[in-house]
C-alpha cells in the first residue's frame, strides 16, 4: 500500500495557496470516511479516518467540497461536509462555515492520469444524501456471511459511502433473517442501513 501511494504521489503536483487563516487547522472527522489521494471519488483511497478522528486541515478547494488534510498518519482529501470544527466555542461543520473560519484555499494539480481503484459513479448519477448521527453498529460475523452469499445487485451513488451518510428513496434495501437491519450495495461495497431513517448504519470494507 505504501509503496504504491508513493508512486502515485510520485506523479502528483501539489500546490497551496495564501489564505488568510492560520495554518494547520485542527478538524475532526464526523463519521467514517475514506481518505483519498486527490480530490474526487475518481482517486484510490489511501485509507479511512474513523469517526473521531483528529486531522490537521490544510485548506480547501476553491468552488469544491474537497479538502486537504493529515490524518492517523495518512495525507490526503475529504468531503469537507464530514469534517467539524471548534468556532467561537461551539463545533460546527467545515462545508456550511469556510468563509467565517477562514480556511485556506488548496489547488490540486495533476500530470499523469490516475486510474480507479474501484467502478466509479457517472456524473449524473444521484447523489448520496446528507451524514447524519447514527447509533454505531457492530453486525455479527452471520449477517456478513449470509450477505457475501445473496451478491444483490449494486447501485452507483455519487459521494463518499460512510456511516450515517442517508440513502435515496429509490434505493432497494434487502432483508437480512433475524436481524433489525436491511442490507444494499452501494459502489459494489455491501452497507447495512437503517429501514426506518435509511441511514447507513455500517459499512464492510
Amino acid at each position: 500500500m505504501t509503496f504504491a501511494r508513493n508512486i502515485l504521489i510520485a506523479g502528483l503536483t501539489l500546490a497551496a495557496t495564501a489564505g488568510v487563516a492560520k495554518a494547520d487547522m485542527t478538524a475532526t472527522a464526523i463519521n467514517d470516511l475514506n481518505v483519498r489521494s486527490g480530490p474526487g471519488t475518481q482517486y484510490p483511497s489511501v485509507g479511512v479516518a474513523t469517526r473521531g478522528s483528529t486531522t490537521m486541515l490544510d485548506g480547501c478547494m476553491e468552488g469544491s467540497r474537497w479538502c486537504r488534510v493529515d490524518v492517523n498518519g495518512m495525507r490526503g482529501w475529504v468531503y469537507a461536509q464530514y469534517l467539524q470544527v471548534d468556532h467561537s466555542g461551539a463545533p460546527v461543520v467545515v462545508e456550511e462555515h469556510r468563509a467565517e473560519l477562514g480556511v485556506p484555499t488548496v489547488t490540486y494539480e495533476t500530470t499523469a492520469s490516475v486510474v480507479p481503484s474501484e467502478p466509479q459513479p457517472a456524473p449524473g448519477d444521484e447523489l448520496i444524501g446528507p451524514v447524519g448521527s447514527v447509533e454505531a453498529v457492530t453486525p455479527p460475523e452471520t449477517v456478513r456471511t449470509y450477505i457475501s452469499t445473496e451478491q444483490a445487485d449494486s447501485v452507483r451513488l455519487n459521494g463518499d459511502v460512510v456511516v450515517g451518510a442517508e440513502v435515496p428513496q429509490n434505493v432497494t434495501f434487502y432483508d437480512v433473517p433475524d436481524y433489525q437491519y436491511r442490507y444494499t450495495r452501494i459502489n459494489d461495497r455491501p452497507v447495512l442501513v437503517d429501514p426506518g431513517t435509511r441511514r447507513i448504519v455500517y459499512v464492510y470494507n
